[in-house]
């Protein structure tokens, strides 16, 4: 009977591990989509962004705008909504005289297609850094990623020449973080990766990382593994009574990343 049990129990992981390696993006994307015609309702002048990543697919972002920028701040969002609100962040960087730009993943907000693997994830992140590196020549630019979007920032910050990488909430890795959720489920199946550990090692520019002690989404030990691989420069700010979300509003983040803008 004990082996006839396990047999099931077997069975059982098998099936529920090819139906996630099947439909990985379900379980790791949220998006929120929107109409072409969807009016933003930001009251900070802001342009918008109609960037082709292949014959077929546009991504769409926002550039919100300041006088006489310092640089930009190039960022990468969550698994979760769309532009329609991750653009209330941008007040922060304004303020401190950085335009920010921030884009929607494929099936994101008025972004085409649908997300399908890693490699086109990476890729269309490095396009649209590309196009707005265009503009911004001679001037400093931050990479920005946050809790999914950090390891794709990490991953940019290791290809290109950044002046800054700041990772809110990130995670070692996606396998390391599903295994915290799933501690039976086989690292072979998850099909992506964004091995941020990996990435961060071949960032010559200043990592800044800022993770919360209360972090209910990704766990903040995530981060002290990722201090392990620090250069002297890099610095871990643990952000005390922080959830997930609400970094942007955190006063120990404000003043600490205001003072990183600042000193560029």
């Amino acid at each position: 009977m004990g082996y006839k049990i396990l047999v099931v129990v077997l069975a059982l992981i098998v099936i529920l591990g090819i139906v996630f390696s099947c439909s990985q993006e379900r379980f790791i994307f949220y998006p929120e989509k929107l109409p072409q015609d969807y009016k933003f309702l930001y009251t900070s002048p802001f342009k918008e962004y109609s960037i082709p990543v292949d014959r077929k697919t546009k991504i769409h972002g926002l550039l919100f705008q300041t006088p006489n920028p310092k640089g930009l701040v190039f960022y990468l969002h969550g698994n979760a909504g769309s532009n329609s609100t991750w653009g209330l962040l941008a007040d922060l960087y304004q303020r401190n005289q950085y335009d920010f730009f921030v884009p929607d993943y494929r099936g994101f907000g008025k972004s085409d297609g649908k997300i399908t693997s890693e490699k086109q994830f990476f890729s269309d992140v490095q396009i649209a850094l590309d196009t707005l590196k265009q503009e911004y020549a001679g001037k400093k630019i931050v990479i920005m990623g946050f809790s999914i979007g950090s390891g794709s920032a990490a991953y940019l910050a290791s290809k290109n020449n950044p002046s800054l990488l700041v990772l809110k909430a990130p995670y070692y890795n996606l396998p390391d973080l599903a295994k915290s959720y799933f501690r039976l489920l086989p690292k072979f199946l998850l099909r992506y990766k964004f091995r941020t550990d990996q990435y961060i090692q071949q960032v010559k520019c200043p990592v800044i990382i800022f993770h919360g002690d209360r972090d209910e989404i990704i766990y903040t030990g995530s981060s002290e593994k990722l201090k392990q691989h620090f250069k002297p420069a890099d610095k871990l700010f643990i952000l005390k009574g922080q959830a997930h979300n609400g970094i942007n509003d955190n006063p120990v983040y404000q003043k600490e990343i205001s003072v990183l803008l600042q000193n560029l």
